[in-house]
Formats: structure tokens, sequence, C-alpha cells
């Protein structure tokens, strides 16, 4: 776990650059947008559909419901679309802005602008309407959405208005109607009342009663009854001009019978026709002729039919015909008095019989007594219906005079104070998590991209070679040892140096002599490290020479500030001896074999027996020889040499040394038979404090007194007058 969070950390300091950049960037673009965006404001206003009764009729209480009983209908939301509608809007422009109303203006909101705007939301559970409209102008944005609510109200005042005008005019028309249905139903009965006699139902049944006993005493007075019926009869057949019963019964039933009754009309019309005809035309005009065979025709169908309705054994003349009511009316009671005759001559029968009908009004009584109830009740809901219809006209005119509304603004609009857009504490707020994800995706992506060595832990797991030690990037002013005393004053970067030499010294399983200095690359850093590590040993009394074996690009006189030569290339050559061409340096117990005058054919030198001796008898001169050679990948001078001294020193630098090159170096190297004494970490500085028991700032120096100071440089001094000194 913490390893894991150490590596993170790591790579977070690697690439904390182009991420904050770019978390910075995005930012920076947030702020800009912000600063560049004009800022715009938001008012609010509450509208209510207010389903309470304030109309002072019982129509008007309708008409201001909002309750809904199908399913899926919402009022409510039927308001909230209303309210973007092109009437409600332009109604909203004209209150806004009066003094415009009428003209054309550039600077007057249109009604796309305002429903593009404006919001409508219905808050949950209640009745209430939230609108909301953003403007650049605080208190354009209050005055516009105020003049909305209030075309609202008007609009849904003129829909109620407007419904009580409709049921106004329709009741108007009713009205009379239904004053005319009253007066029929009216008249119907009173003339039922005067048809039936009816007026009331005790009173007559009590009338019946005492007829049906006056029956029972005419048995009495039989003898004048039959006169007066035979007189009846005498009239009666006179009137009809019937003889007999079956005549009457004939002329009845053919005054009854629709088809006959078609036939004398068509017979009658075919009649005139033809004495219109003959008035025009002689009788021999085929036209004439004609009628009169469709007249004979005719006549003889109705002849038929007739015969149809004639008793047996009976023909019935055309003429012997009750066509109206009253015809048959009257011949009916004639057979009714001549059935009466028989009666009478009968005594018991006619009594019976007439006992009956009287028994039979009386029963019929109550029959018509429902008939007349019926015809009383559809009077009484007429004159009902009336009332009603009158009641509402009444309440339509008063809830269309109301002007009443189901919708009042329970909030107005207030200018706001402080702007809605652009959203600065959420755009910052998304601007900051787009930028570390984007600082995030580019530390990945440089992760990815990047195949150089980043630190110390992953040189060793990659190479499976000892860690020697891990050297701090020095300055750049102490890159240069003249004068050597910035650099060995500075405890935080000698130590790393001397704990490196520690290292070789105590892994070494022989004594250690000749070591080589190499990198994969150029710019790893390897004759700086090889000229403060000898440096260092120098300090440390030991002997130590530095040869600069890079004969293609030396740069060791340089950082001693020392003249280029005569060097290895006059010695090898054989110009000039070893000790000969050695130069000291400010350092003690340090000499520095500079690479000399550069040679065509440095390979020729470098493989050949005079290098050999030349570094044997610096080994047998020094306690320590560094030798300083170009990297791995340009040339095979460091494999050379290295197979003469006790190991190679690879120096490696995090995020500079690729680590393909490395491991490719490292395994010719091992396939070589060349020995790697180990891997040097060069240029770090954030994991040095981690390598040692405690850290360095921790633990300072003091100043040493002046005695031991002069004590020190005599002894060095004395160290110094044997250059042969061996260990």
């Amino acid at each position: 776990m913490e390893k894991g969070i150490s590596t993170v950390l790591s790579v977070l300091k690697r690439r904390s650059i182009p991420a904050i950049a770019a978390f910075v960037a995005v930012i920076g673009g947030a702020i800009a947008y912000l600063a560049v965006t004009p800022s715009k404001y938001e008012a609010y206003a509450r509208l209510m559909q207010d389903d309470k009764r304030v109309s002072v009729s019982e129509l008007g209480r309708d008409l201001t419901q909002v309750s809904a009983n199908a399913p899926g209908i919402s009022p409510l939301a039927d308001q909230a679309e209303l309210i973007k509608s092109q009437r409600v809007l332009e109604r909203a422009i004209a209150i806004a802005f009066p003094e415009t109303e009428g003209s054309v203006s550039e600077n007057l909101v249109t009604t796309k602008e305002l429903s593009w705007n404006l919001k409508v939301k219905i808050v949950p559970a209640t009745n209430i309407l939230e609108l909301s409209y953003q403007s650049r102008n605080p208190k354009l944005a209050a005055k516009i959405l105020n003049a909305i609510s209030l075309a609202m109200v008007e609009d849904n005042t003129k829909t109620i208005s407007s419904e009580a005008t409709k049921v106004r005019q329709f009741l108007e028309k009713e009205v009379p109607e239904s004053n005319n249905t009253l007066l029929q139903a009216e008249a119907k009965e009173n003339r039922y009342r005067k048809s039936s006699g009816i007026i009331s139902v005790e009173e007559q049944t009590k009338s019946l009663v005492q007829s049906i006993a006056a029956v029972e005493d005419q048995e009495r007075t039989l003898s004048a009854q039959l006169r007066e019926i035979k007189a009846k009869d005498a009239s009666l057949g006179q009137i009809t001009n019937t003889a007999n019963l079956n005549k009457a019964y004939s002329s009845v039933r053919s005054g009854q019978d629709d088809e006959i009754k078609k036939l004398r009309a068509n017979l009658s019309e075919l009649e005139k026709k033809m004495i219109e005809a003959r008035l025009r035309m002689t009788d021999e005009h085929p036209t004439v002729i004609k009628l009169v065979g469709e007249r004979n025709a005719l006549r003889a169908v109705l002849s038929e039919q007739l015969a149809r309705v004639s008793p047996k054994d009976q023909t019935i003349s055309a003429n012997n015909f009750a066509g109206d009511q009253l015809s048959q009316e009257l011949n009916s009671k004639f057979i009714l008095n001549r059935i009466e005759e028989s009666a009478v001559n009968d005594r018991l029968k006619l009594l019976d019989k007439k006992k009956t009908e009287l028994q039979k009004r009386l029963v019929e009584l109550p029959i018509k007594q429902q008939t007349l109830t019926l015809l009383t009740r559809k009077r009484e809901e007429a004159a009902a219906s009336l009332k009603f219809l009158q009641s509402k006209l009444e309440e339509a005119r008063l809830t269309e005079a109301q002007k009443v509304s189901n919708i009042r603004v329970i909030e107005k609009a207030v200018p706001p104070s402080s702007p809605s857009e652009p959203k600065q504490k959420a755009i910052l707020a998304l601007a900051s998590v787009f930028g570390t994800m984007l600082a995030v995706s580019i530390v990945l992506l440089l992760e990815v991209m990047d195949n150089t060595l980043r630190d110390a832990a992953e040189a060793e797991e990659l190479l499976q070679l000892s860690l020697l030690g891990i050297l701090p990037r020095l300055p750049s002013k102490m890159l240069v040892l003249d004068p050597a005393n910035r650099f060995l004053d500075h405890m935080d970067l000698v130590e790393p140096y001397r704990t490196l030499f520690k290292t070789l010294e105590f892994r070494s399983l022989e004594q250690l002599r000749l070591i080589v200095v190499s990198s994969t690359i150029s710019g790893e850093g390897k004759s700086v490290v090889a000229s403060h590590l000898a440096a260092v040993v120098g300090m440390l009394s030991w002997r130590t020479l530095i040869i600069d074996a890079d004969l293609r690009r030396p740069i060791q006189h340089t950082l001693f500030n020392l003249a280029p030569g005569p060097g290895m290339t006059e010695v090898l050559e054989g110009n000039i001896s070893l000790l000969d061409a050695v130069q000291s340096t400010d350092i003690e117990n340090l000499d520095i074999l500079t690479c000399g005058e550069l040679h065509g054919r440095p390979s020729q030198l470098l493989e050949s027996i005079a290098m050999k001796s030349l570094m044997a008898e610096a080994a047998d001169n020094y306690d320590l020889v560094i030798i300083d050679t170009p990297p791995l990948t340009a040339c095979a001078d460091a494999s050379t040499l290295a197979q003469k001294s006790n190991g190679v020193m690879l120096i490696t630098r995090p995020g500079f040394t690729d680590k393909e090159v490395l491991s490719r170096s490292v395994w010719e190297l091992t396939q070589n038979r060349i020995p790697i004494l180990g891997v040097v970490v060069n240029g770090i500085t954030h994991l040095t404090p981690q390598k040692y028991r405690y850290p360095i700032r921790g633990y300072q120096p003091r100043l040493p007194k002046p005695e031991k100071q002069l004590i020190g440089a005599g002894e060095s001094t004395k160290n110094s007058a044997n250059p042969m000194r061996q260990r």
C-alpha cells in the first residue's frame, strides 16, 4: 500500500508541470468563459389554480372548478401549456410595453424570445405553477414575468366569461322553447280534462254507481225506452242513409280500409283530369279515351276491393263509403242502436248489457285518471324545467358580469439581485473536475508514452542488478570542480558519493583498483559522476587517478579546468611516460590523465598492448583508478576496458535513460561476460533522503576548531608527500 502511494506520488511529481498546466488551462478557460459570457438574471413568480367557489352564482362556481375526473387529464398541465400560447404572450407584451402597443419597436421583446426564456414548472402535490424568466436586465425580467402573470389571469377571466356568455346565449334560446312546451302541456291537460270529462274521480265514481242503480230502475220502463230507441234508429237511418246493419258495417269497413281510400283518391283525381280533358278536347281524342279507359279500370279495381270488405253474398256501392270520422261515428251509433233494439227485445239481455256498459265506464275511469296524471306530470316537469332554465339564465348573466377567474397570482416577481447564469460555482467546479481528469489523463498518457527510466527502484527491478547508489542532481555551479571546495564542503552532495564509494569497496570480492565508468547513451552524467566520485575518494586519502578514455568527446579536463594535453594519447604512443603525463588537481590525492591529442583511430589505441600496460602501471601507482569511457551504445570502448578492470559501473538518469536500450546494454555485457559492478542512479534529489537512516538535513556538522584544522592540514600534507602509497 505504501509502495503504491509512493509510486503515485513520484509519478505526480515527475508529471507535475504538464498536469498543472492542463489544470490551469481548463480553469483559465472557465474563468475566461465567465468573463466574456454576459450575466443573465432569472425572476420567479407563482400562480395558483384555485378551486374555491368565488362566484356568487352556482354556474360561476361550476365554471371555475379545476378538478378533472377523467384519467390522464391534468387541468394544471393544460394551464402550464396555455401560459406559453401565442395569445397570452402577445397580451403580456402589450401589458409590459403599453407605450409600443400598435407600433413596431426594435427593442420590443418578441413572443419567440418570451417562449424561449420562459419556463413553467408545476410544484408537485399542489395547484401552484412556478414561472421563471431569464434576461440580462433583472428589472426587465421581473416586469415581463409580472406581465405574463397578469395576462394569464386576464385570459382565464375571458375564458370563463366567454363560457358564461355561451351559456347565456343558449339559455336565451331555450327559455322561450321551454315556455312553449309548458303552454302546450297545459293545453293538452285542459283538453283531455274536457274530452274525458274527468273533474273528480270520487264524484264521478259515485255518479256511475247511481247510474247503474238507475238502469235497474229502467227494467220497469222497458217499453218506454224501446219506443225511444226506435225513434233514434229512424233518425240515424235517415242521416246515414243506411237501411240495415250489414250496409252500415260495410260503409264503416270501406271507410277504414287504406287501400280503398287510396283507390278512391286516385279515381277522384283521374275523373278530375278527365273532366279537364273533355273541356279542352272531344270524346274521340286519344287522351280522353285513355283517361276513360284508366277510369274504368280503376273502378273495376275499386269494385274488387269493395267486394273484399263486403259481407258474403252482398255487394257495396261505391257511393256507400264512410270516409270521414263523423260518418263512421254515425254509422257506428246506428249499429249500436240496432243492437240496443235487439237487446230491448230481449229484456234481460238489454238490462245486462246496459249494466255491463256502466260497469265498464266505472272500470275505465281509473285508466283515464292515469292518462290525466301523465299529462299533469308533464306539465309540472315543463314548469320545473322552465324555472330551472330561468334561474340558470340569471346565473349566467351574473357570472358574465362578475368576471371571475380560477387563476390568481400568489407571488409577484421581484428583480433578482444576483445573476442565475453563468453559474460561477458550478462552472468552476465542473472545470476543476474536468481539469483534474485532463491532468490525470495527460499524466497517464505521458507515463504510457515515456519509456525512460523513472526512479531507482525501477532501475533495480528492471535490471536485476545491485543498486550501488543514488546520486543527487548537482547544481550547475558545482559541475566543474574548480574550485573543488564548493562541492567538497557541501555535505548533502558529498555523502551520496561517499556512500557509493563505500558500497563499491564493501561489495568488491577483491581489492578495488580499476573501475570503468560508462552509460548507455550520452547525457546521463557519467563523466560528472566519475570526476566527483574521484574527488570524494581523494578527499578520503586514497591516491586516485582519473583516466579520460573517451577519445572521441573528452570532457574531464574541462571539469577540472586543466590543459587537454599531453595525455593518454601521447602515453600510448610512447611520447611521454604516465607519471609525466599525469596532472595534479586542487584536490589532494587526486590526479588526472587527460585524453591528450585526439587520434584518428581511437579504437586502435584502446585495443593496443600499450593500453594494457598503462592500466597496469596506473593500478600499481594509485590506490584507485577511475576510467571515464564513451557510452556503451556509441562504441565498444567501455566493454574493452572493463575486461581489464574490476568491472564497469553503469550510470543511469531518470527521465533520460531509455529502459529498452539499458536492458539491451546490460544483456550484452552479461552475455559477453563483462563484469558489472552495479548501477548508479544519477540526478535524483527527492528520493535521496529515503536511502539514509536519518535525513542529512537533520544532522548538520559543527564547525571545527582552528587547531584541529591545522593538524588535519599537516596530516594531509604528510600523506600527499608519498605518491606511491599502497593500500
